[in-house]
Order: structure tokens, then C-alpha cells, then sequence
């Protein structure tokens, strides 16, 4: 019977060691991530200031989402492909450099259109940065409990990047306007790309095989469609003929590019990988615990002010003590990781994430509710967090360093698409419904249900058994 070190070696349980270079690799990586995590949310309390002074309608105000969105999340496969072959350090520094140069583009922005260019090129840049970024992490570090630390710092940084940024949009907004958002993210590439250069090695496959073209149109079209669709229904519901064609297309597109895959002797997404258990059942966790958790903010961020009546900041304290505890989680998660492998752990964290929002079906209208909606929250986003790193460290660990630019794209992918994703299925639920609190309520009960049902899913796919040793290490197929 093999057996699964993460789960057995006692000095998995130490805190490994970093030299003061490994350091600084780390926070060069981990502020690229954490710059990118706060550009998801860092505009959105500042979108009605920004539609004003532009002169945007509210209509448009989606673009300034959407801009982002449709670059960052369609080009990641491609570019983390992209960098495996020809420098993931090389197109790490292009993207940050593109970063900088769009955020002081939307910064300046002098009308709609300018702004929105600038919107578009950051999500480029962040398709570049965040395949690439986590690949140079993967192959820096060695796999166990160096990578794994280094991976629940990076995941850490991603949460509270995605919360700071609801907190410090509305403060930053109130105080300096809303072009300082787009500020703050202009300065922290200013001070990430002139240490990255001498910092990062290169990192590439060893040989140069040719890029597999019509993988990359096809699945680069179905992100870019599916990912139009899903943000468009998310202002406008599914009634739309633009987001029914788009959906269909990049369906359509999506079973193309498997039929393109299975059919290409040097294929951009090896589907043997994907049929990884690791692989695919880790990202069904991720896919889950990422769609899930945005849509609880979304909801919780509606119940708060409309029905509560909470101010802007009051709302935002309730999920500043969210980030407080995501970040205690990220500093624990690793050690936790060490004692009952990775596995075992995104099992147990969806389910405490679950369960932490079925709790959040006690919310009524007294102001008590604040309090459970504070803990309960703060305590699912611990579990949220420890899923986030589990499934990277699951999906990442066995697989060779020629692969892991897939294999990081495949897992950012993921993220993108379940930020995406979670709040147009289900949060129109509570937008849409007459009674704000049980639109809520039904939002809330579907999610606990779907991440209890995943992590049911994610055990047996995984063979995670309850007290028993791991049968298969994490690169086993």
C-alpha cells in the first residue's frame, strides 16, 4: 500500500525554513497576486462616482466590470501555456509591466472609452501575471511543506486582497475619489516590477514544442463567452438574446476544444491530466468553494444595507473582520495541511464552509443578526481558505515542472470562472425576488446545499476516507 507523506512524516508539522532570497521571491509573487485579488473588487463601491463623473449610464457601469473580467479569465489558459514554453519569468515581467501601464491609463481616464481600455488591458495583464506567477511559485519551491507554506501565504493574500478591496474601495473613494482605486493598484505595480527582474529565475519546459493553435482559439473563445455570458446575466438575468447566444457558443466552443484535444499530438491542455483525479476533482473544490463563497458576500452585502439598513463602512467592518480571520486561517492552514494532507483537508473545509452557511439561514431583522452574520461568515471564510490552498496543493503537487504553467492556469481558471459564476446563478435569486430577506434565505440554503453535496463528491472522487490512510499519493491518475 503506497502511502501519502503528507499525511505520515511528523516534521510535515514544522514550519520549513525560508532563506531571506526565498523571502523576497515571495513577496514579489504574493504582491502581484494579492494586486490582482484587489482590482476584482478595489472599483466596485466607486462605480456610481465613476459613471457620473465619466459619464457613463448605468447600463454601461457592467463594462467596467465585465473589461476586466473577459481578458483576465478567457487568456488564462493561454498564457500559462504560453509560459511554459517560452519563459513563465519572461511573460510574468510583460504582464506586469502591461498592469502598471493600463491602471495609470484608467487612472487618467478622460472619458468612457479610455477607461474602459484601460479596464481591458489590466485583465490582460492579469492573465499574464497570475498563470505565470503561481507556475514560478510551484517550481521555486519544492513540493511539501515549503510549497505548501508558501501556497497558504499566496491564498491568504488572494482572500484578503478580493475583501480589502471591498473595504478600501469605499474608503479610498470618499476620500480621494474614485480614481484613486485605480491609483493604488498603479502604485503597487511601481514597487513589484523593479525588485521582480533580479529576483525571479526563469523557468520554462525543456524543449520547445510547437503551441497547439486551434486548442488555444477554441478554449480561449469559450472562456471569453462563457465568461461575457455569465457576467452579463449577472446585471441583466438570462432572458438576454446576447447572453443565450454567447452561452451556447461558448458551449459549443468548450466541446470543441476537447474534440480539437484528444486529436492533437502536442494538445495546450493535456486531457491524460485532466482526467487526474487530483486534477479534476481538486478543481471541482475550488470551482465550488471560490462560486460559492462570492455569492454569501454578495447576498450577505445586500441583507446588510437593504434590509438591516447598515451603512457603506459598517458593512464594510463586518467583512474587514472576514479578512482578519482569513488571514489567521492562511498563517494555520499549512499546518493543518501537514497533519491530515491536502486532500482530507478540502473535504473537511467544505464542509465547515457549508455548514457555517446553512447557520446564516437564522439571519432575520432584528440587529442580533448582525452579529451572526459577522461570526458565522468570518468563520466559513476560515474554512473558504483552507479549501482555496487544499485544492491548489491537490491539484499542483505530482505533476512535472514542464507542466505546472497548465497546471496553475488550469487552477487559476478556476478561480476566475467560480468568482464568476456563483453570483449570476444564484444571487439574481435575491435581486429578483419580492421579499429581499427570503430571496436571501432560498440563495443561502442552495449554496450550503451545493457545498456539502461537493464535498461529498470530492471524497469519493479523491478516495478520502475518515481515519484512514490514503491509498494513492497526490500524483496518482
Amino acid at each position: 500500500m503506497a502511502i501519502d507523506t503528507t499525511d505520515t512524516l511528523p516534521d510535515a508539522l514544522d514550519t520549513p525554513r525560508l532563506s531571506t532570497r526565498d523571502k523576497l521571491v515571495l513577496f514579489v509573487l504574493c504582491a502581484a497576486q494579492f494586486m490582482v485579488a484587489l482590482d476584482f473588487s478595489v472599483l466596485n463601491v466607486a462605480l456610481p462616482v465613476l459613471g457620473t463623473d465619466l459619464g457613463m449610464s448605468r447600463s454601461a457601469l457592467q463594462w467596467a466590470v465585465t473589461a476586466f473580467a473577459l481578458p483576465s479569465g478567457g487568456f488564462l489558459l493561454l498564457f500559462g501555456r504560453v509560459g511554459d514554453l517560452f519563459g513563465r519569468r519572461r511573460l510574468f515581467l510583460a504582464g506586469l509591466a502591461l498592469f502598471g501601464a493600463a491602471s495609470v491609463l484608467a487612472t487618467l481616464a478622460w472619458d468612457p472609452a479610455s477607461f474602459l481600455t484601460g479596464r481591458a488591458l489590466q485583465g490582460l495583464g492579469a492573465a499574464a501575471i497570475v498563470p505565470t506567477g503561481m507556475s514560478l511559485l510551484t517550481t521555486t519551491f519544492p513540493e511539501g511543506p515549503a510549497r505548501d507554506r508558501a501556497l497558504g501565504i499566496s491564498g491568504t493574500l488572494l482572500s484578503l486582497g478580493f475583501t480589502v478591496g471591498m473595504v478600501a474601495g469605499g474608503t479610498l473613494t470618499d476620500t480621494f475619489g474614485w480614481r484613486s482605486t485605480m491609483g493604488l493598484l498603479s502604485l503597487f505595480a511601481l514597487i513589484v516590477l523593479p525588485l521582480a527582474p533580479g529576483l525571479l529565475p526563469e523557468s520554462r519546459t525543456p524543449d520547445r514544442p510547437r503551441l497547439d493553435v486551434p486548442g488555444a482559439v477554441t478554449v480561449t473563445g469559450a472562456l471569453l463567452a462563457l465568461i461575457y455570458a455569465l457576467s452579463t446575466a449577472a446585471d441583466h438575468g438570462f432572458g438576454r438574446a446576447d447572453v443565450v447566444i454567447t452561452l451556447i457558443a461558448g458551449l459549443l466552443l468548450l466541446a470543441a476544444f476537447v474534440t480539437v484535444e484528444s486529436r492533437t499530438a502536442q494538445p495546450l491542455v493535456s486531457l491524460p491530466m485532466l482526467r487526474r483525479r487530483t486534477v479534476a476533482w481538486g478543481n471541482l473544490g475550488g470551482l465550488v468553494t471560490f462560486s460559492m463563497m462570492s455569492t454569501v458576500v454578495f447576498v450577505l452585502t445586500l441583507y446588510l444595507q437593504e434590509v438591516l439598513h447598515l451603512s457603506a463602512f459598517e458593512t464594510g467592518l463586518v467583512f474587514g473582520v472576514q479578512g482578519v480571520l482569513s488571514a489567521v486561517a492562511g498563517v494555520y492552514a499549512p499546518r493543518v495541511i501537514g497533519r491530515y494532507g491536502p486532500r482530507r483537508t478540502l473535504v473537511g473545509s467544505l464542509v465547515g464552509q457549508g455548514a457555517l452557511i446553512a447557520a446564516l439561514l437564522g439571519l432575520g431583522t432584528g440587529h442580533w443578526s448582525v452579529w451572526l452574520a459577522t461570526a458565522a461568515v468570518s468563520l466559513a471564510s476560515m474554512c473558504h481558505l483552507g479549501a482555496i490552498i487544499s485544492y491548489g496543493i491537490t491539484v499542483t503537487s505530482g505533476v512535472p515542472d514542464e507542466e505546472q504553467g497548465l497546471a496553475t492556469g488550469l487552477v487559476t481558471s478556476t478561480q476566475q470562472v467560480g468568482i464568476t459564476v456563483g453570483i449570476p446563478l444564484l444571487g439574481v435569486l435575491a435581486t429578483t425576488s419580492p421579499d429581499l430577506l427570503t430571496g436571501v434565505h432560498t440563495v443561502l440554503a442552495l449554496d450550503a446545499v451545493l457545498v456539502l453535496a461537493a464535498a461529498v463528491l470530492v471524497a469519493v472522487g479523491l478516495r478520502v476516507r475518515s481515519g484512514a490512510v490514503e491509498t494513492q499519493s497526490l500524483g496518482a491518475r
